[in-house]
């Protein structure tokens, strides 16, 4: 039997909805061997973030070594990685082991406003990290800040999209969880050439803590099993909705998904699950 790994590096949520706690929980779920390297440790729950504690240099190096020395990842994902030293260094360890299929999950600001990414990482990430992904997850706001402008419609997240690619990445995923006044949340993918979008009925609930963590990590685990960069995402849009479909209710403020949603298909309809439709015509035109 093939045991398939995958590799997190990212920050730990003690409240155990986002970060390191969401990703190994997604790895799980999937049928995915999860492992771990953590950058920061934050006290932080369903009402905000308390606290930042990021891990010294040689913390993290060896982390990366015990990993790259003995437990290769069939692919790894990147979350919050708080300062460009930290990026260089995560970067440096994926050319070193020359680790494959990487997803970049460009964590900035957490649900609750607190800043989980310094100004100055923002250059060592677009300089040093995107080359090497296979696959940047922005959400809205975050495309913004990496593509140095506004997104309102879809034609400038189009555009953002291209700007994003150009930094070297080999697809860029725009989510679209925080557009406003939508029937679906749309995501839109980017490789260079043609857009595809990706789109699920939109659930309305405050219960959307590591949103972003937990979709990225579903999309590491495809590509560790092998899935093409869209049948990962497709995986992912499928495991999220039922995710969000099914909350947990636990927490005062925006409480975590449920991970094992998915797998399990509690209470979850047929519709949640498969109303997940890919347009991959439309955006053709003009794309190049």
């Amino acid at each position: 039997m093939s045991v398939y790994k995958a590799l997190t590096i990212a920050g730990s949520d003690s409240g155990g909805g986002a970060g390191i706690q969401a990703d190994l929980k997604t790895f799980q779920e999937l049928g995915v061997y999860g492992m771990s390297v953590i950058t920061a440790v934050t006290a932080q729950n369903t009402l905000g973030v308390q606290g930042v504690y990021p891990m010294n240099a040689e913390a993290i190096e060896q982390q990366l070594a015990s990993i790259g020395d003995d437990l290769s990842p069939d692919a790894l994902k990147t979350g919050m990685l708080f300062s460009g030293e930290i990026i260089r260094i995560v970067a440096a360890a994926i050319q070193n082991y020359k680790w494959k299929r990487i997803v970049v999950d460009p964590v900035m600001i957490a649900k609750g406003g607190a800043s989980l990414l310094q100004q100055e990482a923002i250059d060592a990430m677009i300089h040093s990290l995107l080359p090497l992904a296979d696959v940047v997850t922005p959400n809205i706001p975050e495309a913004e800040a990496l593509s140095g402008m506004q997104i309102t419609d879809s034609e400038s997240r189009q555009q953002a999209a291209k700007r994003i690619h150009l930094y070297g990445c080999k697809n860029v995923m725009i989510k679209g969880g925080h557009e406003v006044n939508t029937e679906h949340a749309t995501d839109l993918l980017y490789d260079g050439k043609t857009f595809t979008e990706f789109s699920s009925r939109r659930l309305v609930t405050k219960h959307t803590h590591g949103t972003g963590c937990t979709f990225a990590a579903a999309v590491t685990s495809g590509l560790a099993q092998g899935l093409t960069t869209k049948e990962a995402i497709q995986l992912a849009k499928r495991f999220i909705q039922a995710a969000i479909a099914e909350p947990l209710h636990i927490g005062s403020g925006h409480g975590p998904t449920n991970h094992w949603a998915y797998q399990r298909g509690v209470r979850a309809s047929n519709a949640d699950l498969e109303d997940i439709f890919v347009n991959e015509d439309v955006f053709i035109r003009g794309a190049r």
